[in-house]
């Protein structure tokens, strides 16, 4: 397996800058996962680890070696693509076959290398047949087991999961999950799915107009997201924010009045702003409760209702019209019009200035429990 690293990465079509100042630590073994709205430039930077697109300026490493001008063959990858790209007159053994037989490995060899990577994937049933009498989902694992049996350096997706159903994307993407604990291997992932991102990923990389936004643990990016554009994308349903400014600060938090009219006090390092200032402050849908039993409160009245089951998602408007989603009990009947009274504690909250940087939030461990400041 290979570490990779990316320095100062930039690739540019003429005048038209696609990616700026990309700089990447991948270990040996992390499964990273690039994700972005379409047009960010992710597809690009996989196809400039693979050696397909040239790069423009910066530096590319493999394990500790520069790549830049090296071939696909000689960086040693295996790429899945998202349409499988496999030969329709060829059986499933044959496709899988292919490359080790250009490469002139032994028949012996690619026998024992093909049914390791078909016994892995659970696909050793279908070695003889053709790819049109496959489902989505088994010619996505061929593609896979063709990229396995390379026994490659660096394992590259190209959002491979695109084609399939939603059962299916589900079922494969842990197949995908368990294959990196089974091989330990390096492997870079590109979804637009954040869900896949989130769920498979040991480090995610965050994307927009050509320039990484945030790059962390999953965790890390749901609960401090860098700037509003992380903390909208990361996270479904989607992050609540709400207009207001601060209209007080203390050492370890701040009271911003909200344009619905509440004021709610947030947990944050705020020492860099004064009052006045415009402010969003972000709230995600499971930190509401459903009563007014918590310290910090807000008035609605239910718009709409999505019921999932064990949960439901409910949209209420606010004084000013601004919607704000929550995750309630399924097991709850919630009415349309009814008026609602919603809390949540100041720890929960996020705070983004006027340029869409985030404030750090405060742990409740160094929380301040009096008030005194204000």
């Amino acid at each position: 397996m290979a570490a990779v690293e990316l320095k100062n990465i930039a690739k540019s079509y003429g005048r038209t800058a696609v990616l700026e100042n990309i700089n990447i630590e991948i270990n040996e073994g992390d499964f990273v996962v690039l994700v972005g709205p379409s047009g960010c430039g992710k597809s690009t930077l996989l196809r400039m680890l693979a050696g397909l697109e040239k790069i423009t300026s910066g530096e590319l490493l493999m394990s500790g070696q520069q790549v830049n001008d090296w071939t696909p063959s000689e960086r040693g990858i295996a790429m899945v693509f998202q349409s499988y790209a496999l030969y329709p007159h060829m059986t499933v053994y044959r496709n899988m076959a292919f490359g080790l037989k250009v490469a002139k490995q032994g028949k012996a060899e690619i026998d024992h290398r093909i049914r390791k990577a078909a016994a892995i994937l659970k696909i050793d049933h279908l070695l003889q047949r053709l790819p049109r009498e496959l489902s989505g989902g088994q010619r996505q694992r061929v593609a896979i087991g063709r990229a396995i049996v390379r026994q490659p350096r660096l394992f590259l997706f190209d959002e491979p999961l695109s084609n399939l159903d939603a059962a299916l994307r589900i079922q494969t993407r842990l197949e995908i999950a368990r294959l990196h604990h089974q091989l330990s291997a390096t492997m870079v992932y590109v979804t637009h799915d954040q869900v896949e991102a989130m769920t498979l990923g040991n480090k995610i990389v965050v994307l927009s107009d050509g320039c990484i936004q945030q790059a962390g643990s999953p965790l890390e990016l749901y609960q401090q997201p860098a700037n509003r554009f992380v903390a909208t994308f990361i996270g479904s349903p989607t992050m609540n924010l709400l207009s207001g400014e601060i209209v007080a600060i203390s050492e370890q938090s701040c009271r911003v009045k909200l344009e619905c009219g509440s004021v709610v006090e947030v947990c944050v390092d705020a020492h860099s702003a004064s009052i006045g200032d415009k402010v969003e402050v972000g709230i995600r849908s499971e930190h509401i409760a459903e009563n007014s039993t918590l310290d910090q409160r807000l008035y609605g009245k239910v718009a709409i209702v999505e019921h999932l089951g064990e949960a439901n998602f409910i949209y209420l408007t606010l004084a000013d019209g601004r919607e704000l989603t929550l995750r309630g009990d399924g097991n709850r009947a919630i009415h349309i019009g009814t008026e609602m009274t919603v809390s949540m504690t100041k720890e929960a909250f996020h705070l983004f200035n006027a340029e869409g940087q985030a404030f750090r939030r405060l742990k409740p461990g160094n929380m301040e429990t009096s008030e005194r400041n204000f």
